[in-house]
This record gives structure tokens, C-alpha cells and sequence, in this order.
């Protein structure tokens, strides 16, 4: 092969085709746009905000609703108290939000990374900011291209000073997940913060502003992963949006009363408005690109020209590839969306999310852990009988007290009992305790070795049984007796 048959594709302006090893940034000024999709956007900033900001606040039997306690290893969800033994609760949900990403991007692309990612989200927010402190798309220009003077500086400075503001409310809500967050509020009145809720609460603040104010489309581009695998998920029927270019093309300039048939141009009046809206500063006019999240912005741009024009709508729309090259009708496309991926992907997340409701629904409020004690294997008391001595870790994992009974059960074994100190029996809510407890057997009724034995709780509230757990275990009797 010839030295000069590939060559690295070369950067507008670069002097070598080492220059074509990086990009240098050009900043993006998304200018402000309004339709169906931006009125999606603003209600899922909302609604996601709401919840991200206002669950701390709700309270629950007397605590905070949502809190994850590292301190305290639980995590308190409303009704439900987890404990590391539940870490296949998390697994689980792990796999079913994969999973449901998995099927949103299989039928209607990147929803999730146009509407409801944090990244976009707190663009939105910071994006608002900017507009309504330095102006649109072209007074912001302006102003980046200006000589620093007073009012530049008390622009810039009310707009960072908001964004600051955002950004340390964000860090300061995302550590009250994890410190109950009234007490929390009263460390930072107070000046009494610890180290660590310290460290995080600015170190989510730092990183809130610079994703939301400096990198933005940065990170969808080049730090999320997500972009890079869509295409795997993505078929000829998922609806994405879509630049008709047998409509569109060949585009060109024109009035508003010209033929533009007959002049042989499409319907692209080519005003580039849809790459002035969007948030990473792609053209969809080249086609689908990994950069684009699916926001919308463009179609909503495009209609308002296609309005003005009095062309029919949807030169750029959400539809598949198929749809676009076969002259699908709408209901003909959507009908294709239910295709046999899409409905593996939607089996196997209904039978995860229908086990995980199932699971919690009979999860007992009791959990034992049988611990031999290594100090005191086997003895012999009193010459009278053999004892094993056990810890049980008894979690109540219910927010009511609870009555607790330890009985053993030998299978070859005559006269095995357990013994344990009465106040043991009483396990508070939400709380665990480790209880020692003796099994004896009489000496004259066990042969050595190792014997196969079942250690039984049973948990009562009110007076009515609500759990009992049966935890396999040996019991050891020495060879030298």
C-alpha cells in the first residue's frame, strides 16, 4: 500500500494532520426555542427537581422519609428499612433501570439523556440563568466578544453568583440523602459541619457548576459512556430525531412567496436555526450523530420556520430510518416499535420489577445470622452436659418493636435445649442485636463428632407471630470423651 493512500482527516484551519488528534472547544450559545418539546423539557426539570429537592424534607414515622444512614448501615424508603444483607434489593433495581434505559433507547432513542439526565437537567436550569441575566443566543455573543468593563463584570458576576447559589443548594440536598437533613440545615447555620458532609457538599456543588456552566455538551460528548454504546440498541424502527432529507434537499434561501419548486430547491430554507438551538451544536442535516441526545430542541425550531414558510410541519421529526425511507405513515411506524427486542427487554423488566414488588411485599421482619463463637467451641459443664456457645445476629428490620423466642432443634440429638439471657428476647425498631446463646444436650445422650442441628427464632408483634426463621448449624461434641 502507497504512504499516501489514508491520510487522518484534517481539521478545518489545522497546519498538520497532527492537529487532527483534538479538538479545541468552540462554545456553544443554544439559542432559546418554544413548541411541544421544549414544554416536555421545562415539566421534567420541574417534576425531577421536585423530587430531587423535596424528598429530603418528607418526614415518616417520625423520621425522614428517604435516608440513606452509611453510619447506621440503613436505608430508610418510606415504609421499608434495608440493611447490608438486602444488597440484592439494589442489585435488582440496578437491572431494572438498566434495563428500562435499554428499552426507552430501543423504542424512541436517547429520552432519558434529552429529558431527565442530571447533566441536561442542570444545563436547563443554568442555561435560564444565563439567558435571563446576559440575553439570548446573539446579546450573549456580544457580550463574550466585548472588553471587560463594569457592566460585563456585574453581569458575569450576578450570573455566577446564581449559579453558585444552585450549586451549593444541589451539594447541600444531595448530602441531606445521607445526614438527616434538618439536623444538617442546623451544622450549617451553626458552622458546625463535619469533615466529610463538608468535603461533599462542595465538592457536588464544584462539580454541579462546572458540568451545568463550563463542560455542558462536553460530557455528553466525550465523559458519558452512554453515547458511545447507544448504537448497539438503536435499529432501523427506533424513532430518533430525523432531518427528511428527500424533503429537505437540495436546501437553499428564499422568500416567503416563491416557488421553491420550481426553482429546485426543497423545503430547507437553510436559516440554520436547528444548529442555533442545539444543545451540543450539531446539524442534524448530516444525520444521526452519536452527539445528539434527542432533545427535540431542533424540531421545535424547525416547525416555527416550517410555520412561517406555510409549509407542512415535521421537515425534522421524531420517526425511524424505516419509517423515513419507505414513506411509512405515523401509525404504520409506531405500529412497527413493538418488534422482538423491544418486547424481550419488556418481559424480562416486568417479571424484575413484578419479583422485586413480590419480594419486599413477604420480606420477613426478621433476619438471623447463626455465628459460632471460636473462643468456646465445645465444653464439657458441670459433667453433666455438652455445650456449644452461638451469637445470633437478630436484625428487625420493621419499624415496631418486636418479642423474640430461641429454640433448638436437634435431629439426633435427645434433650437439646437453648439458653440465652431473657432481655434478649426484646429487639427495638429498626435495630439489631447479637445475642449469645448456650445449646446443651446431655452428656449421656450425644456420641462425638459433628451433629447437624436447627436453631429457630420466632418474632411476635402484638401478640401475633410474624416471622420464623430457621438457621441451619452444627453442633460439636469432642472425640475424648
Amino acid at each position: 500500500m502507497n504512504d499516501n493512500s489514508w491520510r487522518p482527516m484534517a481539521m478545518p484551519g489545522a497546519e498538520s494532520s497532527d492537529e487532527a488528534l483534538y479538538e479545541v472547544r468552540r462554545k456553544i450559545y443554544p439559542r432559546s426555542v418554544t413548541g411541544a418539546f421544549d414544554r416536555w423539557r421545562v415539566w421534567l426539570v420541574v417534576l425531577t427537581q421536585l423530587v430531587f429537592y423535596g424528598t429530603p424534607w418528607l418526614q415518616w414515622n417520625g423520621r425522614q422519609a428517604v435516608l440513606f444512614d452509611l453510619g447506621a448501615r440503613k436505608f430508610y424508603i418510606f415504609g421499608l428499612v434495608l440493611w447490608p444483607q438486602d444488597v440484592i434489593y439494589l442489585s435488582v433495581l440496578l437491572v431494572i433501570s438498566a434495563l428500562a434505559l435499554f428499552l426507552f433507547t430501543a423504542i424512541a432513542g436517547r429520552l432519558f439523556c434529552g429529558y431527565a439526565c442530571p447533566q441536561t437537567v442542570y444545563t436547563q436550569i443554568f442555561l435560564w440563568i444565563e439567558r435571563r441575566t446576559e440575553g439570548d443566543r446573539f446579546a450573549r455573543i456580544r457580550l463574550d466578544g466585548d472588553p471587560w468593563s463594569l457592566r460585563k463584570v456585574r453581569i458575569k458576576a450576578t450570573k455566577h453568583a446564581l449559579w453558585i447559589v444552585i450549586a451549593l443548594w444541589t451539594g447541600f440536598t444531595f448530602v441531606g440523602f445521607f445526614t438527616p437533613i434538618r439536623a444538617l440545615g442546623g451544622q450549617v447555620a451553626s458552622g458546625a459541619l463535619g469533615p466529610w458532609q463538608t468535603f461533599w457538599m462542595l465538592f457536588y456543588a464544584f462539580a454541579t457548576w462546572g458540568n451545568a456552566g463550563f463542560m455542558r455538551e462536553q460530557v455528553c460528548k466525550y465523559m458519558c459512556p452512554y453515547a458511545r454504546f447507544q448504537s448497539v440498541m438503536v435499529d432501523r424502527d427506533t424513532f430518533v430525531v430525523t432531518y427528511d432529507v428527500g424533503r429537505g434537499e437540495p436546501r437553499g434561501s428564499r422568500g416567503r412567496k416563491a416557488d421553491h419548486r420550481a426553482a429546485g430547491l426543497g423545503d430547507c430554507v437553510n436559516c440554520s436555526i436547528c444548529v442555533q438551538v442545539c444543545p451540543t451544536g450539531i446539524d442534524i442535516r448530516d444525520g444521526l450523530q452519536y452527539e445528539c441526545i434527542g432533545c427535540g430542541a431542533c424540531i421545535d425550531a424547525c416547525n416555527q420556520v416550517m410555520d412561517k414558510m406555510a409549509y407542512p410541519r415535521g421537515l425534522i421529526r421524531y420517526t425511524s430510518e424505516n419509517a423515513m425511507r419507505k414513506g411509512l405513515t405515523r401509525a404504520e411506524a409506531r405500529g412497527r416499535l413493538l418488534r422482538p427486542r423491544v418486547f424481550i427487554y419488556s418481559t424480562i423488566w416486568l417479571a424484575l420489577v413484578a419479583g422485586l414488588a413480590v419480594s419486599i411485599a413477604l420480606r420477613a421482619p426478621l433476619k438471623v445470622d447463626v455465628l459460632r463463637d471460636r473462643g468456646a467451641l465445645s465444653r464439657e459443664v458441670d459433667g453433666r452436659w455438652i455445650e456449644n456457645v452461638y451469637r445470633l445476629q437478630l436484625i428487625n428490620t420493621s419499624e415496631a418493636p418486636m418479642h423474640v423466642r430461641v429454640r433448638a432443634n436437634g435431629h439426633d440429638l435427645a434433650g437439646l435445649r437453648a439458653e440465652y439471657d431473657v432481655s434478649a428476647e426484646a429487639l427495638a425498631p429498626a435495630s439489631n442485636r447479637l445475642v449469645p446463646i448456650r445449646v446443651r444436650v446431655p452428656i449421656e445422650a450425644v456420641r462425638a463428632g459433628t451433629h447437624k442441628i436447627d436453631i429457630a427464632v420466632t418474632a411476635e408483634q402484638g401478640g401475633r407471630q410474624v416471622a420464623d426463621v430457621v438457621q441451619a448449624t452444627s453442633f460439636i461434641v469432642p472425640r475424648n470423651l
